[in-house]
């Protein structure tokens, strides 16, 4: 091997070689950035073809689904002090949030009327919120569980906007709100409302008995199938 025909590269060529990798890295540093912000943009903005909302009903009365079918099994169920399933339709569920005051708007966000989907073993909320020119697909899912010791968590698994998961940020967030909310003095935190909230947003295990009329109720089965979910209730003392 002749060494003596061997290229050494100058000090001149070295300094323009450092140069167009500097050139590179400035370039790669400009680029990338707004690729990933286009990616996220559009995760973020996702909508599937052919998305719909629930459906707002202009109207004042209150669901018949509500007052002919849910509420006497409710309280016939526990007037008896038996054993009882109390059994919610997907489309029952939807007819009395559509009867709701739709929208909502709050601190700039308006919020249209979520879709409840009864899928087997999870419930599945997707809802709309627009914040000025902006509309946004949430969609949250839960998988409520009882444990060993009869206590309910609700169990928020997933939280999305758009397609882009947002469950770690979202229960951070919560989690905070329901801190200062507590800091409250006049939150009751026996009551089965802020139990409810503390499940949701700090996922707080809690005892699921409340009051129907006079008569007290325990949560002791949950069961979730494809447009379905059956509660079973017991006398609680």
């Amino acid at each position: 091997m002749d060494l003596s025909k061997t290229e050494i590269p100058s000090k001149g060529e070295d300094l323009k070689n450092n140069q167009k990798k500097k050139r590179r890295n400035i370039y790669k540093l400009f680029i990338i950035p707004p690729t990933v912000l286009l990616i996220f943009i559009v995760l973020f903005l996702y909508k599937p073809i052919g998305f719909k909302g629930g459906i707002a009903v202009d109207n004042e009365q209150v669901s018949p689904y509500l007052t002919h079918i849910l509420s006497p099994q409710l309280y016939n169920g526990a007037e008896r002090q038996e054993p009882f399933d109390l059994v919610i339709s997907q489309e029952g569920i939807n007819d009395i949030i559509s009867r709701y005051d739709w929208p909502i708007e709050s601190n700039g966000a308006r919020y249209l009327p979520p879709k409840v989907l009864f899928k087997p073993d999870r419930i599945v909320i997707i809802g709309t919120v627009s914040i000025g020119a902006v509309e946004l697909m949430v969609t949250i899912i839960g998988q409520p569980r009882l444990d060993e010791n009869g206590l309910l968590n609700l169990n928020i698994t997933k939280i999305k906007v758009g397609a882009m998961n947002f469950t770690i940020v979202a229960k951070l967030i919560a989690g905070k709100m329901y801190t200062q909310k507590l800091a409250d003095t006049t939150v009751d935190s026996k009551d089965i409302g802020t139990k409810i909230v503390a499940s949701l947003f700090n996922d707080e295990s809690f005892k699921p008995v409340f009051s129907v009329n006079d008569n007290k109720v325990c949560i002791k089965t949950i069961s979730i199938t494809s447009g379905q979910l059956k509660i079973g209730l017991v006398p609680a003392s």
